[in-house]
């Protein structure tokens, strides 16, 4: 990680071992975060599910990694960097996103926060903070509406009632 931020990454990916060292190292390149803690939490459970496709490496890996990683996000909220929503739903399964975000809120994030790494912050991450990230007259309107307050019950994000891509109303 610290060599990836030395050599001019703007983005680490997980970041599941670093320490204090790493934190100052972000915050000095002004890179971001992308923690993936779902990743983490989703193979701590494959690995002790009966039926586990996990070899028994995988497994032993998983149990190490995932609280690491939880561990890691905390670090790095409390030291400041920027971080930006990501799930790796590679890993996890698809459509279960808005668990990253009460994964989020565990390791010490307000909702409100939580909702500004998957909108704000990663609009600005990915340069396109004049286009997506906020809802603004002349941004894209890649919106979605659930029933109730994320912002008091980050939990309200798993209940979708509407998307809209581009100004218009894929799925109600």
């Amino acid at each position: 990680i610290e060599a990836a931020l030395r050599a001019g990454f703007d983005s680490v990916e997980h970041g599941s071992y670093l320490d204090n060292e790493t934190v100052a190292l972000f915050k000095v390149k002004g890179a971001y975060l992308v923690p993936t803690v779902l990743a983490g939490a989703t193979v701590v459970e494959m690995a002790a599910a009966p039926n586990s496709p996990l070899t028994v490496a995988q497994k032993d890996k998983a149990r190490q990694v995932g609280p690491l990683m939880m561990d890691m996000l905390r670090k790095e909220k409390k030291g400041g960097v920027k971080i930006a929503f990501g799930t790796d739903s590679g890993v996890s399964r698809h459509g279960d996103n808005a668990r990253e975000l009460e994964l989020m809120v565990e390791a010490g994030f307000t909702p409100t926060e939580a909702l500004h790494s998957a909108t704000i912050v990663a609009a600005e991450h990915l340069g396109l903070s004049s286009e997506i990230g906020t809802i603004e007259t002349g941004k894209t309107a890649d919106i979605i509406a659930v029933e109730g307050d994320p912002t008091t019950n980050i939990s309200t994000m798993r209940n979708v009632k509407c998307v809209m891509a581009r100004g218009v109303v894929a799925k109600r």
